[in-house]
């Protein structure tokens, strides 16, 4: 099982020094992964109808994944990139294919392309796209990105986006894996019908242990096999703050002995005020972890 880390944006105020630190942490403590989440606007909450119900507010920095990762990929060797997930919907499909394949090619092939729908329909708005429209736009997006990223020209007419013989150049060397996250059957079909993986968020017994039996029973409905399909954890807690060190070593064995096959360590929800905090915590779930055999 392959073992990431979460990086903790939102607590470290945008300053690109906890980027070096962390990212460069990550690679050096013999992790896999460096997992970013992404949100492009942040909005107040209060006084709106709907409600918003997720957890970000105008307050929370967010880095552009795209551009945190090209950096990283200069100052990295190793450690794959993980969009944990970017909201797909709000973007041009073939502005994504692009900066997704530069990404691809400068980090010489480390990226996964993490995929959602989203929550803030403040976001959507801001961006010009159709909050109410969102999953289906993803559907047509995901076999769209692979048109993009293995033909020389294309042709395609769809209800959200069209091309008449163009195409992206240079292309990727590969098809950019493609995770979907999200909650609920709405996500996890989409996952079993055209994705590489699954990005399970929030806690082991709350979403990950019926997400994976779920996964599990859509993949066989549409004829899949498991085994070439991802089963990725971020570890989270539900209780509001997060988890002790070894609460996310017996996780990680837990997600492991159901069949996971990636696992990403949030070290945020903890009160940390400094980059060398975060990077304390996740070096001795690592050493715990490596400790096992």
């Amino acid at each position: 099982m392959k073992i990431g880390v979460v990086y903790p944006q939102i607590e470290t105020g945008g300053e690109p020094d906890a980027l070096d630190t962390i990212g460069l942490a990550t690679e050096a403590l013999g992790f896999d992964s460096l997992l970013i989440y992404d949100h492009v606007v942040g909005a107040v909450h209060e006084g709106r109808e709907p409600k918003l119900w997720g957890p970000y507010t105008d307050k929370h920095p967010f880095h552009d994944p795209f551009t945190a990762f090209c950096y990283l990929a200069g100052i990295t060797k190793r450690i794959e990139f993980i969009t944990g997930v970017l909201i797909l919907p709000q973007r041009q499909t073939v502005l994504v294919a692009k900066q997704a394949t530069d990404l691809d090619l400068v980090s010489r092939q480390r990226l996964t392309l993490g995929v959602g729908t989203g929550w803030n329909y403040v976001e959507y708005d801001a961006l010009g796209e159709d909050f109410h429209k969102r999953g289906r736009k993803m559907d047509e997006q995901i076999p769209y990105l692979r048109r993009l990223w293995s033909e020389p020209v294309v042709s395609f007419e769809g209800q959200f986006d069209r091309i008449d013989r163009g195409n992206i150049i240079p292309r990727p060397k590969r098809q950019i894996p493609i995770f979907c996250g999200g909650f609920g059957e709405a996500p996890w079909r989409r996952a079993a019908k055209m994705a590489d993986g699954f990005i399970f968020a929030g806690g082991l017994e709350e979403f990950g242990i019926p997400g994976v039996k779920r996964m599990r029973e859509l993949l066989a409905e549409e004829g899949r096999s498991e085994e070439n399909f991802g089963l990725h954890l971020i570890l989270q807690s539900t209780r509001g703050k997060g988890l002790e060190v070894q609460e996310s070593v017996d996780t990680l064995n837990r997600w492991r002995d159901l069949g996971g096959t990636h696992a990403s360590i949030s070290t945020m929800s903890r009160g940390y005020t400094t980059p060398e905090q975060h990077v304390d915590y996740v070096a001795e779930v690592k050493s715990r972890w490596d400790a096992q055999g």
